[in-house]
């Protein structure tokens, strides 16, 4: 015998419920038929979990058992759930791999060869960049995780503010091949202050916080990858600076 379930999930003129189209696909997965029942006004929806005694959906039934909602289905096929609060570097790791990606792709169209001095400034100015809009994208919260461990911020809340923009302004001053003493000082100040903060705060302090490297509200953890980041940001700099002074 085949294997059945019955679906309850939201699809109106406005919203179809993402959730129910994800729980409606791990049923397919899993070999299941399902018996998809549309709840396609607010109303509808409103008295089918009032019946069911639930305050969310989608609700997935099996063999006449209510499962619940789509964090329950994964639970009742064995499959990890995520939780919203739990540390996690994939951010970073996301934005790190994709802007090597792309520093080394310019590299070769522009150079048609391997250079590892160009592609490690790149790499940095690309993802200074690429953070810098992750934090762009929501200042307010990009500050308030910030100034919760950055000396400079603690005392000075605008800084917060400052940082982001002077954070772009230093990556794509590095792109551009313009003289480094405009935007190299920036980089160097900013990451000097950072690395300290960081280190003061992880290694010294023993706090645990989250990092706003890629804005705020991440579970992002601080610690190492943040003092690498900003460590990178010194160290470029100052070769470029020290490369156009000899």
């Amino acid at each position: 015998m085949s294997k059945q379930a019955i679906l309850y999930r939201m699809k109106t003129s406005e919203h179809i419920c993402p959730y129910g189209l994800k729980s409606r696909h791990l049923l397919k997965k899993n070999g299941y038929e399902i018996d998809d029942h549309l709840l396609k006004t607010r109303e509808e929806t409103d008295q089918f979990m009032a019946e069911q005694g639930v305050d969310t959906t989608p609700q997935t039934f099996i063999d006449g058992k209510r499962i619940g909602g789509y964090d329950n289905l994964r639970e009742y096929f064995g499959l990890e759930v995520k939780d919203d609060n739990e540390t996690t570097y994939q951010p970073v790791i996301a934005i790190f791999s994709v802007t090597f990606l792309m520093a080394l792709a310019l590299m070769l169209n522009v150079f048609g060869r391997f250079q590892i001095e160009t592609l490690l400034i790149w790499f940095v100015a690309i993802s200074m960049c690429a953070l810098a809009i992750q934090k762009l994208k929501d200042l307010d919260a990009f500050t308030n995780q910030f100034i919760g461990y950055d000396l400079l911020a603690m005392k000075y809340i605008p800084y917060a503010r400052i940082y982001a923009f002077a954070e772009a302004y230093a990556g794509i001053g590095m792109l551009s091949g313009v003289n480094p003493w405009f935007f190299a000082p920036v980089a160097l100040f900013i990451g000097s202050i950072g690395a300290v903060s960081v280190f003061k705060a992880v290694y010294i302090d023993k706090r645990e916080l989250k990092c706003a490297c890629v804005g705020g509200n991440s579970n992002v953890p601080l610690g190492f990858v943040s003092l690498t980041e900003n460590l990178m940001m010194v160290a470029v700099s100052v070769y470029m600076l020290v490369k156009y002074l000899v």
